[in-house]
């Protein structure tokens, strides 16, 4: 099983696109999360969508749009409501979880297979074939 994170960016095009690519593809979505962090001074939140692995190729998709969202829990915000609003629709929990911001890890990759293992350990994700 490959399992790779596909970062959109982080504006409301961004959203937008993860949003739409929920609702089209919405019999393969698997889990909606929301990754919450502090970088610096500032609370920040990632927004993310597994999806199903491909048949045939074993291949699980995770688009993300990285600590792009202001910290929802402390001031609301149109972002957030996008991805909540997905998650009711498609009938799935937003998943919360809190982590290291990126900017903790030397590379973008190192802190994407740090989320792999967070997402495998909490079993929201299969592990490594």
């Amino acid at each position: 099983m490959i399992q790779r994170f596909i970062e959109l960016g982080q504006g409301y095009s961004d959203l937008y696109e993860l949003r739409t690519l929920g609702q089209s593809m919405s019999h393969r979505v698997k889990h909606i999360f929301a990754f919450h962090t502090v970088i610096g001074e500032e609370k920040r939140t990632s927004v993310a969508i597994a999806m199903e692995p491909t048949q045939p190729g074993d291949f699980q998709p995770i688009y993300i749009c990285r600590e792009g969202i202001p910290y929802p829990h402390e001031k609301p915000n149109k972002r957030f409501d996008l991805i909540s609003q997905l998650a009711i629709e498609l009938d799935k929990e937003l998943i919360e979880l809190t982590v290291r911001p990126s900017n903790y890890f030397g590379e973008t990759d190192i802190y994407y297979q740090h989320l792999t293992g967070i997402l495998r350990m909490n079993n929201y994700i299969p592990p490594m074939k």
